[in-house]
């Protein structure tokens, strides 16, 4: 499991300002739901991470560089991740604020849909890079949206420069993030997260339920093998 740094960003004082929920999509658009909800991408990198005081895994809530109440072009990315950052200010204020943070996220990911794709691919990477976001990824599960199917940028001196996209097979494309040591993945349409260290995936829901399982089937086991040992109990 990789483990994020603990020291903290300091939290800056402002105005409490509470976001108010971003609007919500039409169902034809709401794609990131299909391939970072439904399929556990969130809970499966909260818990590769860890350090939950210290490490951000939200999304689809604001992003702002200072508290407003002025939303119009206000972003609110489908997967943004920050470590060293006060999550409990992203509670209160129910927006990641970089002024309040005191520093970008590292990490934003877009799921293209037919409403957002030419969006992601144009002005969200010049604002993200704006904010100094330090990689910006887009997935697209048929390519149709973004024209690609997977791409990331790496900020360089302020500008976004492409991370190498390899093809693994006829259906699978990888790419490798530095900021969270991990490969993406498209793999068959579908969003994968591989540890560089092992070649595995990710933890998974059914890592866990193997894991319980095989557990189970060891204590029972074990109480069986008891038995035996201690052979037929007299009523004596």
């Amino acid at each position: 499991m990789t483990t994020a740094k603990t020291n903290r960003a300091p939290t800056l004082e402002h105005d409490h300002i509470v976001f108010p929920d971003p609007p919500k999509g039409t169902p034809e658009d709401m794609t990131s739901f299909d391939h970072l909800a439904a399929t556990g991408s969130v809970h499966h990198l909260i818990h590769h991470f860890g350090n939950p005081e210290t490490t951000l895994i939200a999304g689809e809530h604001y992003l702002s560089p200072i508290p407003t109440r002025t939303l119009g072009g206000v972003r609110y990315p489908d997967l943004l991740i920050a470590f060293n950052v006060d999550p409990a200010a992203y509670v209160r204020t129910n927006a990641y604020v970089v002024s309040e943070q005191g520093k970008p996220p590292d990490f934003i990911l877009e799921i293209a849909s037919p409403k957002t794709g030419r969006i992601d691919t144009g002005p969200k990477r010049e604002e993200y890079a704006a904010l100094g976001v330090a990689e910006y990824w887009r997935f697209d599960e048929t390519g149709r949206f973004h024209g690609e199917r997977l791409a990331g940028d790496r900020l360089v001196s302020g500008g976004y420069e492409p991370i190498a996209i390899d093809r693994l097979a006829s259906d699978a494309l990888q790419g490798y993030s530095p900021v969270l040591n991990l490969h993406l993945r498209w793999e068959q349409g579908q969003l994968r997260w591989f540890d560089p260290t092992t070649g595995r995936h990710i933890a998974t829901f059914e890592d866990e339920r193997a894991a319980r399982i095989q557990a189970e089937a060891r204590v029972r086991a074990l109480e069986a093998e008891v038995r035996r040992l201690r052979g037929p109990q007299s009523d004596e």
